[in-house]
């Protein structure tokens, strides 16, 4: 190299090489460079052509991976696709750096627009369910019908297991972590987010725990890992604080696309007493509710989700309204004071003996099936959350049909929701993502 020659010096912005994503069987991936973010698409071939599109946004601290095995059941159904937000999974973080839930937001409406996918089946878990909230309100458009997996939507009264998650918003608390558990291996850190996010942490298979090991030494290589958990933590803290057009249950409220709502009767990090409000909020909502699942049902119950959610399309889609029709087509809010497809009644779920109830006012048939997981309670919309996950302890092994008869309320339902993916760190060593456990 002669004296007038300046050495090399990598780019600042590349990263370092790590092992590739995991792909499941059946499985695509691709990346998707749009104006500021670079995301990686992970996809399933629909079983027949002209199905329509469905998107499946993860939840803090996860990746597409957490929608694998229901991808898988729907195959038939949708063509569908799951999405890594921006530094999570194997996205690279946002050029700007804006890890809120608006700016979560903004990167699916970008997609979605860019390859004019809308209206799809929107599914969102967690932080996703924050996430795709907001799309579906500010963008009715572009959701043809809403699944929420536990939404992480503001409550009052946290849980305690759920407050190292929100600790890691504070400044300097993710650095302390990473020193506190610097000498934990991959495999400690698994089984932590394992044991918070699973009803029952002994269904992960072997072959899935390994996968989730290797996934968390993957992402442990990363520099932007911590940065991208913390940041997305502190947007979804101050998404809890904001009040007025932009406050997350006003937006629940404005939704006008049918909407299935699951709830885990052990979730340790959204309140299940929060299913009855949610119930409540959105206008056209039935409620799923599974007493053995915890944050992730999509991943521990994806056969009971999917029948669930073939229900909303039977009744939802069916009827007409804004889901069929693509929405309201305004850009900026409710707009239209109707609801969107049916009223009221009950999709019926297969599988594990979970319940639906409608919306409108009526319980509808809430069916239990003969499968592995327990019985299913159905209460009118004003019933206690906490009072139904009681009665749920004895409902064990109940399968039935209920046929509910009109209620004034017009709120949702308790039933159970079960299945945990894995939102946030923990001091038991949950800091990566339930997303692998079980894909």
């Amino acid at each position: 190299m002669s004296s007038t020659e300046l050495p090399f010096v990598p780019p600042a912005n590349v990263l370092p090489k790590v092992a590739p994503v995991r792909v499941g069987e059946g499985e695509r991936l691709r990346s998707v460079g749009l104006p500021g973010i670079t995301l990686t698409v992970r996809s399933r071939p629909p079983a027949r052509e002209g199905l329509p599109p469905a998107l499946f946004v993860h939840g803090l601290g996860g990746s597409s991976q957490n929608w694998s095995a229901l991808m898988e059941e729907l195959e038939g159904d949708v063509d569908g696709e799951a999405v890594d937000l921006p530094g999570f999974g194997d996205s690279p973080p946002p050029d700007d750096g804006d890890y809120s839930i608006t700016g979560h937001a903004r990167a699916v409406i970008r997609f979605l627009d860019a390859f004019g996918r809308g209206p799809v089946h929107l599914f969102g878990n967690s932080l996703g369910g924050a996430v795709s909230t907001r799309v579906a309100a500010v963008r009715p458009d572009l959701v043809r019908t809403l699944t929420l997996v536990s939404p992480a939507l503001p409550e009052i009264r946290v849980q305690r297991t759920a407050v190292p998650t929100g600790l890691l918003a504070l400044p300097g608390v993710a650095g302390l972590f990473t020193r506190y558990s610097k000498d934990w291996t991959a495999e400690q850190r698994v089984r932590g987010v394992t044991a918070l996010c699973y009803g029952d942490p002994g269904r992960v298979t072997p072959e899935s725990f390994q996968h989730a090991v290797e996934e968390m030494e993957r992402r442990l290589q990363l520099p932007y890992f911590w940065d991208a958990m913390t940041r997305s933590a502190r947007g979804l803290v101050n998404a809890y604080t904001l009040g007025g057009q932009h406050a997350l249950w006003r937006q629940a409220e404005r939704v006008l696309a049918p909407t299935l709502l699951v709830y885990g009767g052990r979730d340790q990090l959204v309140g299940f007493r929060m299913s009855q409000k949610a119930a409540r909020s959105f206008r056209d909502s039935r409620l799923l509710t599974l007493p053995e699942a915890g944050h992730v049902a999509m991943m521990e119950y994806p056969e009971t989700v999917a029948g669930a959610f073939r229900g909303l399309v039977r009744e939802g889609v069916g009827a007409g309204g804004a889901a069929a029709s693509g929405g309201s087509g305004s850009s900026g809010g409710s707009g239209s004071s109707g609801g969107a497809g049916s009223s009221g009644g009950a999709a019926v779920s297969g599988g594990s003996g979970g319940a639906v109830v409608g919306s409108g006012g009526r319980e509808g048939s809430a069916g239990a099936s003969s499968g592995p997981g327990s019985g299913s309670v159905v209460s009118d919309g004003e019933g206690d959350a906490t009072q139904a996950s009681d009665r749920l302890d004895g409902a064990h092994g109940a399968p039935g049909v209920h046929d509910g008869s009109p209620k004034a309320s017009g709120g949702g339902a308790a039933s159970t929701a079960s299945g945990g993916r894995g939102d946030a760190t923990t001091a038991s060593g949950g800091e990566a993502d339930a997303t692998t456990v079980g894909s």
